[in-house]
């Protein structure tokens, strides 16, 4: 079996560059597996793989201002080969020009390569609090909190 402690201090630090907008630092920091896949916090399709472009080091420079991280483990799993980190990145900081908490719950997987751990995945959601199954529904239709009650066709 395996330390994570040398991992832990990396995905920290990593997580320490991206609130500063600072991309190639994150991805120097945590190298990408080139089968990686991305679950992001904003919704959608599934991302695979990681390119580096020069726009999206700008795009996330240019959202991601400054701010403070703490991490806390939750649970840390691993073989030989693999290991599993869940986290709560408990963030606040200037964030798409505003002052903001961008605390996410995250899972990480990653995948052994020589003497290296590779980023394998990432599921990242935000950290809010809880909330009604009716509230996730609505959600999930679309409808805006705070909007006008949506209304569904007659059957």
């Amino acid at each position: 079996m395996t330390d994570l402690s040398p991992l832990l201090d990396r995905v920290d630090a990593a997580a320490r560059c991206l609130i500063e907008g600072d991309a190639r630092g994150y991805f120097d920091l945590l190298p990408h597996a080139g089968d990686y896949t991305l679950m992001s916090p904003y919704g959608g399709d599934v991302d695979h793989g990681a390119t580096v472009t020069d726009e999206a080091v700008a795009g996330i420079a240019a959202w991601f201002q400054g701010g403070e991280v703490e991490l806390e483990v939750v649970a840390a799993h691993h073989s030989a080969d693999l290991a599993v980190l869940v986290l709560i990145e408990r963030q606040h900081g200037r964030i798409g020009g505003l002052d903001q908490d961008w605390s996410l719950r995250v899972t990480l997987v990653f995948r052994r390569a020589d003497d290296r751990w590779l980023l394998l995945h990432r599921h990242a959601d935000a950290l809010t609090h809880r909330i009604d199954h009716d509230t996730l529904a609505a959600l999930a239709r679309g409808v805006r909190p705070g909007s006008a009650p949506d209304t569904e066709a007659p059957a």
